[in-house]
């Protein structure tokens, strides 16, 4: 991923993306794709004709004239979150839309590519309408990575423990082996601190409204740790009772652990391919095995056995922040990973900067100074969601090719646990 060029508005490049959609699809059945898991997450089928009706709706339908919509009906049932698109099916029944079949939201997607490899030969759209299409599909990449996100959860409540099988690209980062110490991710850069200029330049490429406005940031000194924390290293806060022992976590996230029963990141599993949860402590070593003597993950690959030396993932920001704490250290705030961050292409493989792990930060997803929203329904994209939740910056294993930048942020609310969260730590100096 690291150095692959951004998504462009040409004919090349819609047809690259909207290609990779569907091969991200193709593992799973239709039956597969019907499935919502939780509210959070979205069936395949529905980011594949989501991610089409932005396009139709937000493209075609106002720019392309005598265009007609696929079915006007859909409108109702792929509008995600945009209040001045219309009325919307409700998120938490996206897993009851047994119809349209993922045959015919195949059908949808080929009616609307047609129509837009059309508007595209017609000798170049205005410039305002460029930029939506090029919003459209990084609109996309972000559904590409939801899309593989909520696949693993579907496919990790089936008992026969399935696999999606392998992406179609290779994330070197992901590969990235460290020594099994908690000292690991205690090896750190050290940065002066002082004000450093954060955030995306105008003029510069690609970026999100949330990148934005560049600005400036004063820093205390700190220190980052040079690798990603790793499953061997959450082994030992396990093992020190770090999902039992109230101090090291935020008020509403113990809360949250013993609700829910947290034991362990989300896809941790026992042997025999059970969660980790607060039911095993009574008996932890029943019909179930010792899962600590014999630890296993669900992955894209199915159960596998867990690999100590690779970056913990698919913890919550309640996690990454008590974590941090028993480790003597802190999350780092966004501008902080930014000032340190290379530019993806340039860090070393080993660091884990991109292609690994989203990283968690200390700083509340809220707006930049003189950030503004865009005029109109895409005004919608990101600034009313700057309000309970938190940044994350990198990108992760199932981020596609070319949809990592220094200034992206990524947010989720503090207790989700399906995205490809992880951390790094941070230390005051």
């Amino acid at each position: 991923m690291a150095g692959s060029p951004l998504v462009a508005p040409t004919v090349d490049g819609y047809c690259g993306v909207r290609t990779l959609t569907e091969e991200l699809a193709r593992p799973l059945g239709p039956e597969d794709q019907t499935v919502q898991s939780m509210a959070d997450v979205s069936p395949t089928k529905w980011h594949r004709a989501h991610t089409t009706w932005f396009f139709e709706t937000f493209v075609l339908g106002p720019h392309q004239p005598g265009y007609v919509p696929f079915d006007p009906r859909y409108g109702f049932l792929f509008n995600s979150y945009y209040e001045a698109a219309g009325a919307r099916h409700p998120r938490p029944d996206r897993g009851l839309l047994s119809r349209p079949t993922a045959e015919e939201t195949g059908a949808y997607r080929r009616h609307v590519d047609q129509a837009m490899l059309a508007f595209l030969a017609q000798g170049g759209p205005a410039t305002d309408v460029l930029a939506l299409i090029e919003l459209g599909l990084h609109h996309e990449q972000q559904h590409q990575e939801l899309l593989v996100m909520d696949a693993q959860h579907v496919l990790s409540c089936n008992p026969l423990h399935p696999a999606y099988g392998p992406l179609p690209w290779v994330h070197r980062a992901a590969e990235f082996r460290a020594p099994r110490t908690v000292a690991a991710s205690r090896a750190v850069a050290e940065h002066p601190g002082g004000v450093v200029e954060v955030g995306h330049s105008a003029g510069g490429g690609f970026a999100f409204d949330n990148e934005g406005p560049r600005h400036d940031v004063l820093l205390r000194p700190f220190a980052l740790g040079r690798r990603l924390v790793t499953n061997a290293e959450w082994l030992e806060f396990v093992d020190d009772g770090g999902y039992r022992r109230p101090e090291l976590w935020m008020s509403e996230g113990w809360a949250t652990v013993n609700a829910e029963g947290w034991r362990a990141p989300l896809y941790w599993r026992t042997g025999d391919g059970a969660p980790i949860t607060a039911s095993l402590d009574a008996h932890p070593v029943d019909s179930l095995g010792n899962w600590r003597e014999d630890p296993h993950q669900f992955t894209l690959a199915g159960l596998v056995p867990l690999d100590l030396e690779s970056p913990v993932h698919h913890v919550s920001w309640f996690e990454a922040d008590a974590y941090a704490r028993w480790a003597g250290g802190r999350l780092p705030l966004e501008a902080e990973w930014e000032a340190m961050a290379p530019v993806p292409g340039d860090e070393s493989e080993a660091d884990g900067w991109y292609g690994s792990v989203w990283q968690w930060t200390a700083s509340p997803y809220s707006p930049y100074p003189r950030f503004a929203p865009a005029a109109g329904a895409v005004g919608e994209y990101n600034g009313k969601f700057m309000v309970n939740q938190m940044v994350l910056r990198g990108s992760g294993w199932a981020t596609p090719p070319g949809h990592a930048r220094r200034t992206y942020r990524n947010f989720f609310p503090t207790a989700a646990r399906w995205c490809v969260g992880g951390l790094r730590l941070a230390f005051d100096r």
